[in-house]
């Protein structure tokens, strides 16, 4: 956070929720610093709804949005509106600006979330309700919500988001699951209507909604499990793909914590990075593929995951690690004899990163095996055998045996 040099700590900026109620739903307080301010920020529909209260001059957000704050910032140590919806730190323009100013210079006057009003009218607990923005983001981010009998609360982009979330759902088998949309919530253009997402037909919807969705799963649904090693079947994949058991192995391995940035080189299908960032919405990863066609793979399993944000770089390594962010996990999965790969991989790492590589060649293993000797570090070998027909009785084929090592960078 920049504080220019100054001393300057008092809260100069001021952060007002308002909701369609606009200046009825206001406290005093709120509209005295409204009336007081010399200069008032806010999307346009903001700014019209306090218009009868503002006395200074009023600026609605410039594109990029960084152009408004940059001016914001301008003016600190001077008295500056902001004029947000509802909560500004729940998905909100307050939290942009605290990373940009000390919280000791804001005052926030927050107005109840969409989120919250959607709870009351339905009378939902929220706090045992999923609720995401899909506000400016792909819809496949609803995808991981989705377990039967789950109450989600989700803030769409436009009059077209209840639609597509009803396709999504429908394509999904998700068809049966009941979908309320409440529009301009708190507004005298309130209005909430109950739909089956399969049979949806509502043709106008107010631009500024929230989709309640109560989820039901048909028999085919594509429910994502909640623990690790999802089934290979959920994936695309041309079999390059790090298989359920010893996928699930891996990530235990790879110890996720929140907020970390996983490599995944050799990404194959994708199955690593996409299982990593679905451990928690913080989580990053950076998928590194050879084959074009295998990474335009990752791109589609990272989307039918729900995980959309997931980085996927087209390359060979080590050239295609050059000049990524750096990681605080690796997993070397394919490609990993190949020359400079490894020394590439350890050389990325700070302190205290971590690194797993597994391997199912003799070639790869004997790098493994090398490294292990060097550097220290777990090495284990995990052998997995299925049952399968042999003629009219069953026995069991074990699958290629897979040399793990795992190791934390001093």
């Amino acid at each position: 956070m920049s504080n220019s040099g100054s001393a300057t700590v008092f809260p100069w900026l001021t952060v007002i929720g308002i909701g369609e109620d606009g200046v009825a739903g206001l406290g005093a307080e709120a509209k005295r610093l409204i009336a007081a301010a010399p200069i008032v920020f806010g999307g346009v529909r903001h700014i019209e709804l306090a218009a009868s209260l503002i006395q200074g001059v009023s600026e609605t957000w410039q594109s990029p949005f960084e152009k408004s704050v940059e001016a914001i910032i301008a003016r600190r140590g001077s008295p500056v509106v902001v004029l947000a919806s509802g909560d500004p730190f729940l998905y909100g323009v307050g939290a942009t600006l605290a990373r940009r100013i000390d919280a000791g210079e804001i005052r926030t006057i927050p107005a109840p979330s969409a989120f919250s009003l959607a709870a009351s009218r339905l009378g939902w607990a929220l706090q045992e309700a999923a609720t995401v923005s899909l506000h400016g983001r792909p819809l496949d981010l609803i995808r991981p919500h989705l377990q039967p009998g789950a109450r989600v609360l989700a803030l769409t982009s436009d009059g077209n988001g209840p639609k597509a979330l009803a396709e999504l759902l429908s394509e999904s088998g998700f068809g049966q699951s009941r979908l309320t949309v409440l529009e301009a919530l708190g507004g005298e253009r309130e209005r909430r209507s109950r739909h089956i997402a399969a049979s949806f037909a509502l043709e106008t919807v107010d631009a500024l909604n929230v989709c309640a969705v109560e989820v039901v799963a048909d028999a085919t649904a594509r429910v994502l499990p909640l623990a690790g090693g999802l089934d290979d079947t959920l994936f695309e994949h041309d079999g390059q793909i790090t298989k359920r058991e010893v996928r699930a192995l891996t990530l235990s391995a790879l110890a996720p914590r929140k907020g970390e940035l996983l490599w995944d080189i050799g990404a194959g299908s994708g199955s690593i990075a996409i299982e990593w960032m679905l451990t928690d919405p913080a989580m990053r990863a950076i998928a590194i593929e050879a084959s074009p066609e295998r990474a335009a793979r990752i791109g589609r399993n990272a989307g039918r995951f729900g995980v959309p944000g997931l980085t996927v770089v087209e390359g060979q390594a080590p050239e295609a690690l050059r000049g990524l962010v750096r990681p605080d996990v690796i997993f070397v999965g394919g490609g990993g004899s190949e020359a400079g790969v490894m020394d590439a991989a350890i050389a990325s790492l700070a302190s205290g990163g971590r690194l797993v590589a597994n391997a199912v060649t003799t070639e790869m293993e004997a790098v493994l095996l090398a490294h292990h000797a060097r550097l220290g570090g777990s090495l284990i070998r995990i052998d997995i055998a299925r049952a399968s027909p042999v003629g009219t009785m069953t026995g069991w084929r074990p699958a290629m045996p897979v040399t793990q090592w795992s190791w934390i960078k001093s």
